[in-house]
């Protein structure tokens, strides 16, 4: 992949391009933390036909740093994404889209907003429908009327301290850019053999209230704090995230769930989540179950696609990866590209 700034009537957004110039459209968008440089392996395994676009974000990678309004949800990223798409002369075009993590998210509320654009979505280990935390059941219901527990104070101080000095030391586990990385983003049992690279994309996430992880307001609720109003882990608390929308599109294109069966980030009991770190006694003080229970994120994201299968007729698939973690974009880059394609064949004979 090369490198390249493109200014749209938004932003000058970071793109990372491969493949034919005026090939196939395909559209990949990362997560948070890291950067489009992330699709890299994928994008090299991928027939020459497609003219590859990975965007960093905004508040990510090298794209010029403006804020984030966390009241809009996700709708920053999907504007400035719609910018890009017409700067790239992919407008009136269908656009085959696939979203990692947060992306996963920005990936179903781009196709909520957008459902003629898209010719296929590929969600890899995606985002649940009402955001990160906070809610208690599969239908988004939240936990407590403010949405404590999320947005931009459940992040480890140390780490935002650590990441805005660059530290690309492995000391202090709990804190480690490096070691949050190498345990979370992927399997702790898989190495990167470009994991400095990785890591110094990783470091280039701009900090502050302004963008990660946001700012923070006093709550009464466990655990005493709830969503600011800026930034990125306020943008995707269920306060303002909410894309279940995407159930209802008619427009009938394929979609692959990719995940693997290891991943501690999104899942029914994920690591990420305050309310199963208080079940297991990491953050105390803890309800309970009926009061806070974890958020069933792989139930969420079940229901929403199974709503838009129904509502659309659409070829739906999930597909589980054994002994992968929250990153089979680079654990399994091959298999991902190999659904990416298959996805986009499936599309092409509909």
């Amino acid at each position: 992949m090369q490198r390249t700034d493109i200014d749209t009537d938004r932003l000058r957004t970071s793109v990372w391009t491969s493949g034919a110039k005026d090939g196939v459209p395909l559209l990949l968008i990362h997560g948070n933390l890291v950067t489009g440089r992330f699709w890299q392996d994928v994008a090299a395994r991928l027939p020459e036909q497609f003219s590859v676009a990975a965007p960093d974000l905004r508040g990510f990678g090298r794209t010029e740093p403006k804020p984030i309004d966390a009241t809009r949800g996700l709708d920053d990223w999907i504007d400035d994404l719609g910018a890009l798409v017409d700067a790239l002369g992919w407008k009136g075009k269908q656009i085959h889209v696939g979203g990692w993590s947060m992306g996963g998210g920005i990936a179903m509320r781009y196709a909520q907003k957008h459902p003629r654009d898209i010719a296929s979505l590929t969600l890899v280990a995606p985002m649940a429908p009402f955001g990160f935390g906070s809610t208690r059941d599969a239908d988004g219901n939240p936990t407590t009327d403010d949405y404590a527990g999320s947005g931009g104070g459940a992040v480890n101080p140390e780490l935002i301290r650590r990441m805005k000095e660059g530290d690309m030391s492995s000391d202090e586990p709990t804190s480690s850019p490096r070691v949050t990385m190498t345990n979370f983003f992927w399997s702790p049992k898989y190495k990167a053999p470009d994991e400095d690279e990785l890591l110094e994309e990783v470091l280039l996430t701009k900090i502050g209230d302004d963008f990660y992880p946001g700012d923070s307001t006093a709550s009464h609720n466990w655990p005493g704090m709830a969503p600011g109003v800026r930034g990125v882990n306020n943008a995707i608390s269920a306060k303002y995230t909410d894309f279940s929308g995407f159930g209802d599109v008619k427009l009938p294109f394929p979609v692959v769930w990719i995940r693997g069966d290891e991943d501690q980030v999104i899942s029914d009991t994920s690591l990420f989540d305050m309310a199963f770190l208080g079940k297991l006694g990491a953050v105390p003080g803890w309800p309970g179950d009926d009061a806070c229970p974890p958020q069933p994120m792989l139930q969420q994201i079940r229901k929403l696609l199974d709503r838009y299968q129904v509502a659309s007729n659409a070829d739906v698939r999930e597909v589980v990866l054994e002994g992968v973690g929250h990153g089979p974009v680079i654990e399994r880059s091959d298999r991902v590209a190999e659904l990416l394609v298959d996805a986009a064949t499936r599309q092409a004979k509909a």
